[in-house]
């Protein structure tokens, strides 16, 4: 029986139909990380039928550094749980990448430097949110505002230092599978989750914002809708696992569409329940307004919209959750579940 390679870092891709961005997101990281001796980038299919898989073997099958397995679950928190069952050595490292971002020249050595520096267990970094398209420019444009991720510090923001969470970018491997990897039956929001358990566990995350990526957001209002309800749905059930881990600014999307709801049904009885939902409206038109004219494009009066499918979509996913999915309270002495492996190259 053949053993494998373990690899000192690696470099773990999820993917599901990504054909058109999946050969220039490996060779940017193949780019980045090629001073280092013991690297692989590995890129976990979950199942792709847009010829992804084929693309990474006729343009990379040839390169030891890169690897495809499949990914029966699909999900990319399972894929990259199977990354590092396959190829990280124990005492190696772990980058997460995603095939909807471009990567700076520089980006896998400086985490491996701020890893290093800080003693930190896993390293995080901010989403700098780009577009495209008109619509893609005003997600990215109000994604990086307090009204469309409620002053989060890893989107768009500038926070240095120690944190409670952040955008996934490296871990050591040993911390990454002492608090359980990742829980591979989550669909969206595995990071939050998995960082609640890393912290129980003793686990330390630093923040880097001189270390960013650029992210490219959905480039339709459906697109946009489904994405923000399934992060509900996954917020949902971390909340649950993880009571203490809800914050204010993430409640306050469900409430207000409690309230928005509840007004525009009693809108008839009165016309003061008008109130809640003109002032949303307001808030929107002015947030459009407001960044049409600080990017001078009309691209940005798209903003209130891609606001309000951010917003309705992830609190129609939070509530549909706590009523379709089922979850309990995490208990410090469970694991995440293993998963078997496939490799297709």
């Amino acid at each position: 029986m053949s053993v494998k390679l373990k690899y000192d870092v690696v470099i773990a891709v999820p993917v599901l139909n990504e054909a058109g961005v999946i050969e220039g997101v490996v060779q940017n990281l193949l780019d980045s990380s090629a001073d280092l001796q013991s690297c692989v980038v590995v890129v976990a299919d979950g199942g792709s039928r847009d010829g992804t898989t084929d693309i990474v073997r006729n343009r990379f099958g040839d390169n030891d550094r890169v690897k495809l397995i499949h990914n029966p679950a699909k999900l990319q928190s399972a894929g990259v749980n199977l990354c590092v069952q396959e190829f990280a050595h124990p005492q190696g490292v772990l980058i997460r990448c995603d095939a909807h971002s471009d990567y700076q020249p520089d980006f896998i050595t400086r985490l491996l430097t701020t890893l290093n520096d800080t003693g930190a267990d896993s390293v995080v970094v901010p989403m700098d949110s780009v577009g495209f398209s008109c619509l893609q420019k005003a997600v990215a444009w109000v994604s990086d505002t307090p009204l469309g991720s409620g002053g989060a510090a890893h989107r768009g923001g500038h926070v240095k230092g120690f944190v409670d969470h952040g955008h996934h970018a490296a871990f050591k491997v040993a911390s990454f599978m002492h608090a359980g990897g990742y829980d591979p039956t989550f669909s969206h929001n595995e990071d939050g989750e998995f960082d609640n358990r890393l912290r129980a566990r003793g686990g330390r995350i630093y923040m880097d914002s001189d270390i960013r990526l650029n992210y490219f957001p959905r480039d339709s209002l459906i697109k946009l809708f489904r994405q923000y309800f399934n992060y509900g749905c996954g917020r949902s059930r971390t909340v649950r696992r993880h009571p203490g881990s809800i914050r204010l600014r993430q409640m306050a999307v469900p409430l207000h569409l409690i309230l928005l709801l509840t007004s525009l049904a009693l809108l008839p009885v009165s016309g003061v329940f008008g109130l809640w939902p003109l002032t949303y409206l307001f808030v929107l038109t002015i947030y459009s307004l407001m960044i049409t004219a600080k990017r001078k494009s009309a691209c940005g009066l798209l903003a209130g919209p891609a606001a309000f499918a951010m917003h309705t979509g992830w609190a129609l996913g939070f509530f549909y959750g706590f009523v379709a999915i089922r979850e309990h309270r995490w208990k410090p002495e469970e694991v995440a579940a293993p998963v078997v492996t496939e490799s297709l190259s």
